[in-house]
């Protein structure tokens, strides 16, 4: 159970202590897309996105959206928010996501991945063994493989409330 398990939770990209990640020594943030920068149905960022990730790279952080969406869709982020992309990550499969690590010169302890899946980027992330900071996903509207997951995670969700180790709504850093 432990793997679904995140070690931030927080309600969007916008309520991330960044200043937090920088103090544990945070230098690479793996950002999901869809249900985390934007609802499925936006397909450029937000005045605010953009603002948000100039911020986070004058602030050092290197970038990356790692999005299980088709090249396309990603692409766009990528040049409007001037960050690296992984489009078809597979997560929770982690070969795409750790084979941009092993070539970047970061080691796993400065490494977050942030997204609204616990399924996906949430056991990825821990997997992996880098920082995992769950997020609410932005809208309820989703790709029809992702509304199957979340009945899943509804039910991981219930076990770890019942064990005390997660609940929905209980935000922490």
């Amino acid at each position: 159970m432990e793997v679904y398990v995140p070690d931030i939770y927080q309600k969007n990209i916008y309520e991330v202590n960044y200043n937090n990640l920088k103090s544990r020594g945070i230098k690479l943030l793996f950002f999901d897309l869809d249900n985390t920068i934007v609802p499925i149905n936006e397909g450029v960022p937000t005045e605010e996105n953009k603002k948000l990730f100039k911020k986070l790279k004058d602030k050092g952080f290197k970038i990356v959206i790692a999005s299980n969406s088709l090249k396309p869709r990603v692409k766009v982020f990528h040049e409007e928010l001037k960050v690296d992309y992984i489009y078809n990550a597979r997560k929770p499969h982690i070969d795409k996501i750790d084979e941009y690590i092993k070539k970047s010169k970061f080691g796993l302890d400065e490494i977050a991945i942030i997204g609204d899946s616990m399924m996906d980027d949430i056991v990825c992330g821990n997997t992996i063994g880098i920082t995992t900071v769950l997020l609410d996903q932005i809208s309820k509207r989703e790709f029809p493989l992702a509304k199957l997951k979340r009945i899943k995670e509804k039910r991981v969700q219930k076990k770890l409330r019942d064990k005390d180790l997660f609940t929905k709504g209980r935000y922490y850093v």
